[in-house]
């Protein structure tokens, strides 16, 4: 995260769940899962960097401006725990640095003289194709 990005403790609510996937006998002790919320707009975070969250269209964030992330890749809650706020750190970091603004552009004269020079040389060529008359 950036040094200047901080998300504090008590503004992300962690629980733990149990984990999709097969049982067994062991399923009641170690199938860990853990769910993190995180509300955008209650955040510390800077406004921009709010609002770029917000737009972004990621299936994490639900239309009331929740982030939810389950985690359960590990077998330990502790490393499903640290790999939820890590997810979510990513999520934060992408939207972190505005994007680059477009400049529009065009197209070089050379460019697009070639580019209707062809289109005029396809065209003869498919001209060409037509039937041809007076053979029965």
């Amino acid at each position: 995260m950036h040094p200047w990005l901080t998300v504090s403790a008590d503004e992300i609510e962690i629980s733990a769940i149990r984990a999709q996937g097969a049982g067994g006998q062991n399923v009641n002790k170690v199938s860990n899962a853990v769910h993190l919320r995180f509300e955008i707009a209650a955040s510390s975070l800077p406004e921009e960097v709010r609002q770029r969250l917000m737009k972004l269209g990621d299936h994490r964030i639900s239309k009331d401006g929740i982030v939810i992330i389950k985690a359960q890749k590990f077998r330990s809650l502790e490393k499903n725990r640290a790999e939820a706020i890590r997810r979510l750190e990513e999520l934060i970091n992408r939207v972190a640095v505005p994007p680059k603004a477009r400049r529009a552009t065009r197209p070089t004269r050379a460019s697009v003289t070639r580019r209707l020079d062809s289109k005029t040389r396809r065209g003869s060529v498919n001209a060409m194709r037509g039937k041809v008359l007076g053979q029965d």
